[in-house]
């Protein structure tokens, strides 16, 4: 089973590698620019995107201000690049994890625990995709959407094979599989983590499967007729 539209596209990975004047990156560049990205994930998810500023990045990173500029051109380009870098990963993350699945239920459970394995390692994920709600609207729909898109491109293919229930709206599935997970995961590891002062490795196994029910409840395909 492929893991089909959660695959990084082309625009993310040169977007990754260009500096703020759109030049193409050396290896020690990609890195500089990499610390800067990961400094960045720490102190806005740590203070929030207005109480963050270029120098506490630049401080965390171990980076200069000179050294900024060469890859951002302000708070704002960096924050945008953020988001766009979590995202890129966690539909890495996602598509790593359901490659190799016997069938897309299968491959949704999969997905699922890659992307909260993500969680765990990235809590800030979270926290910056709220930010973006009011610093950047159009990268919060982005992300979001991007998302979906591997979802739904998953799901026609798998009603196409017989694997999914054929009646079930591709998009409206997707949405709704997508706020499962990202809530499920809030719940049982971000809330969880924060009440116990760490986050746990994974989802309890017993919310595991409670989520791989639900899943396969949505998905499997009903008998004509019967609802079944």
């Amino acid at each position: 089973m492929s893991a089909e539209g959660f695959a990084v596209d082309d625009l993310d990975a040169d977007a990754a590698s260009l500096s703020a004047a759109g030049k193409p990156l050396t290896k020690r560049g990609e890195a500089t620019r990499r610390r800067l990205l990961d400094a960045a994930e720490h102190v806005i998810s740590t203070l929030g995107y207005h109480e963050a500023s270029i120098v506490k990045i630049t401080e965390r990173a171990g980076a200069g201000l000179g050294t900024f500029y060469l890859y951002f051109d302000s708070k704002q380009s960096i924050f945008e690049a953020l988001v766009i870098d979590l995202n890129r990963r966690v539909r890495h993350a996602m598509a790593e994890a359901m490659e190799g699945a016997a069938n897309r239920i299968e491959a949704e459970r999969a997905g699922f625990e890659g992307f909260f394995r993500f969680t765990v390692a990235h809590p800030s994920l979270y926290r910056v995709i709220r930010e973006a709600g009011s610093v950047s609207p159009e990268l919060l729909r982005l992300h979001y959407s991007r998302i979906v898109e591997g979802y739904e491109a998953g799901l026609r293919a798998a009603q196409a094979s017989g694997d999914v229930d054929p009646g079930l709206d591709p998009e409206v599935t997707a949405w709704a599989l997508m706020g499962a997970g990202e809530l499920i995961g809030m719940r049982y590891l971000l809330w969880e983590g924060e009440a116990d002062g760490r986050l746990s490795d994974d989802v309890p196994a017993e919310i595991a499967g409670h989520m791989a029910r639900f899943i396969r409840n949505a998905l499997e395909r009903r008998e004509e007729g019967t609802g079944r």
